[in-house]
């Protein structure tokens, strides 16, 4: 019943800006951890961005000063603003969620998005 769902992606020309969004849906009371990673083409997945609950970021050093990850815990939605866009930003770009509590005989959940593709490109 749990889902994440990204949006925003798409083609942007390199220096512009994109915001993705994650929207979760379902039996949600809260998550602890929610991310963003992604994965380019022959490459493995790998940590873009994280927030805590209570606002704590991380962020991998390839994208600090340019990324910017953001959430609204009453929406079960977090964001990642993306300025100054470089062609090796190119990858489809996940949603996570981490120690999620929704039904409580299930106990903490581990969910991922379906993905959303952003290319930066001429």
């Amino acid at each position: 019943q749990v889902q994440l769902v990204e949006s925003g992606g798409g083609l942007v020309q390199p220096g512009g800006s994109l915001r993705l969004s994650c929207s979760g849906s379902g039996n949600i009371y809260s998550i602890y951890l929610m991310g963003w990673y992604r994965q380019a083409p022959g490459k493995q997945r790998e940590l873009v961005a994280t927030m805590t609950e209570d606002g704590k970021p991380n962020y991998a050093d390839s994208v600090k000063g340019r990324f910017t990850i953001s959430r609204d815990n009453a929406k079960k939605t977090s964001y990642l603003q993306m300025n100054s866009l470089k062609p090796e930003d190119t990858a489809v770009y996940y949603c996570h969620a981490d120690r999620l509590v929704g039904d409580p005989q299930l106990g903490y959940q581990e969910v991922w998005g379906q993905g959303t593709l952003v290319t930066v490109s001429s």
